[in-house]
């Protein structure tokens, strides 16, 4: 009709109208508000990242700062950690096989953890009291539809940061949802052609990032159970993934050797080399850092504007004779206090050592040794850094290359205590 008509060439008048300038302004004004809906981004030196689009495509990040634009980057909270007291780690112990994966609630209340257990696959615990809240039996392979379980060992977990969704990852390519309160299986994921490795909700959302054996990150809505996107080009089995706020993912590669970021809504990817063996582990410290170690010995720390490390730590946990063979201690798992310099690596050295960030994330600096004997499979740092949890097996999560008899299938809570601040001389007298 001619009205119609009319209204539209007033719409693509109005359209024409708005310069590139304006409509950036606009479309970041629109993400600020989006940001500050789903967390609390208006305390003192926070830092957001807005991306900045040109036709409709991301094309990068600016910085917007808080009211203190002096904020810092990162908190140096390894400058206020105690060293570790054995005496007070304590030890839940449930699973019959080697823990292989596990993560903690955004509160801090909870424990999620998973083994190599065909019966008991999944188990919730307490963090304060220690008990067990909920177990999720397994079953055969090919009875997936029969009972909640998984049908062979998880791999890998993740858990929403409002703590309403948990997902896993099994070796049978199969990715479950869970209710995280109830333990409640909400719906399976199915689209790999191998093992789920890794898992990793971003934060502030409910989008899961799934990678696999199969070499491809899957990218799925988990609120509307939708398939999204695949990413390509890994070269190798893909062995660890994590995220944080923005919308791309990490990824260790493998026997590849390769640490890859995945910026989605380019459908690009930047690769970074720096170790010699096969990379097992990886997480993000912040949106400019992350740390990795692999079955060389070694522990890398990355910025994401750079392709080679920034730091590099060999034979971070010693030296093995195998069989008359002097080896380095794999990496199997790291850890990072998230906007801290405090790091943790594992291994099956009989220890977790703890590390800092030192010199602008420049210099790796080994602080403690935590006795814990065993394979460490999995690292945790609590949100609030009071506790770190190990998940210990007598084999590797990922297959039986060695077995530590003497090793116990276990939780360890391990509390990170801080040292009292020296009072300041210019405060008043509190008596």
């Amino acid at each position: 009709s001619p009205s119609l008509g009319r209204r539209r060439r007033e719409a693509a008048e109005e359209e024409v109208e708005e310069t590139p300038q304006e409509k950036k302004l606009r479309l970041a004004k629109l993400y600020l508000e989006q940001l500050r809906q789903h967390g609390p981004f208006s305390r003192p030196g926070c830092q957001l990242l807005v991306p900045w689009r040109r036709e409709g495509a991301v094309l990068g990040y600016s910085h917007a700062w808080g009211r203190d634009r002096s904020g810092p980057a990162h908190i140096p909270l390894s400058l206020q950690v105690q060293p570790p007291d054995p005496a007070s780690i304590r030890v839940l112990r449930g699973h019959q096989l080697p823990i292989t994966c596990l993560v903690i609630s955004p509160d801090d209340r909870f424990l999620f953890s998973a083994s190599k257990d065909g019966s008991l696959i999944k188990c919730k615990w307490e963090v304060e009291g220690g008990k067990r809240l909920c177990v999720v039996p397994g079953g055969r392979k090919g009875t997936e539809e029969q009972h909640m379980g998984h049908a062979s060992h998880v791999l890998c977990m993740a858990i929403s940061s409002d703590g309403k969704y948990l997902a896993t990852g099994d070796r049978n390519e199969l990715i479950a949802i869970w209710d995280a309160d109830t333990c409640e299986r909400l719906h399976i994921f199915t689209g790999h052609h191998d093992a789920v490795s890794g898992l990793s909700f971003r934060k502030g959302r409910h989008q899961l990032y799934s990678a696999s054996h199969d070499r491809c990150v899957k990218v799925w809505n988990v609120a509307e159970n939708a398939y999204v996107e695949t990413l390509f080009r890994h070269q190798d089995v893909i062995t660890g993934l994590d995220s944080l706020s923005r919308e791309c993912c990490v990824t260790a590669g493998g026997w590849h050797s390769t640490v890859r970021l995945w910026k989605i809504p380019e459908e690009s990817q930047l690769v970074f080399y720096g170790h010699q063996g096969s990379i097992d582990c990886i997480q993000l410290i912040n949106e400019e850092h992350m740390v990795s170690g692999a079955d060389d010995g070694s522990v890398a720390l990355w910025g994401l504007t750079k392709k080679k490390p920034l730091a590099l730590a060999r034979q971070a946990h010693g030296m093995q004779d195998t069989q008359g063979l002097q080896q380095p201690y794999w990496i199997s798992a790291v850890a990072a206090l998230r906007n801290s310099d405090l790091l943790a690596t594992g291994s099956h050295s009989a220890s977790v050592k703890l590390w800092k960030c030192g010199e602008g994330f420049r210099k790796l600096e080994p602080l403690w040794d935590i006795p814990l004997v065993g394979f460490v499979n999995s690292l945790k740092f609590s949100a609030a850094g009071d506790f770190l949890v190990a998940g210990l097996g007598q084999e590797h999560r990922l297959s039986r290359w060695w077995r530590v008899k003497e090793a116990k299938n276990s939780i360890c809570i391990i509390p990170v205590k801080r040292r009292a601040a020296a009072p300041s001389p210019e405060a008043p007298d509190s008596s």
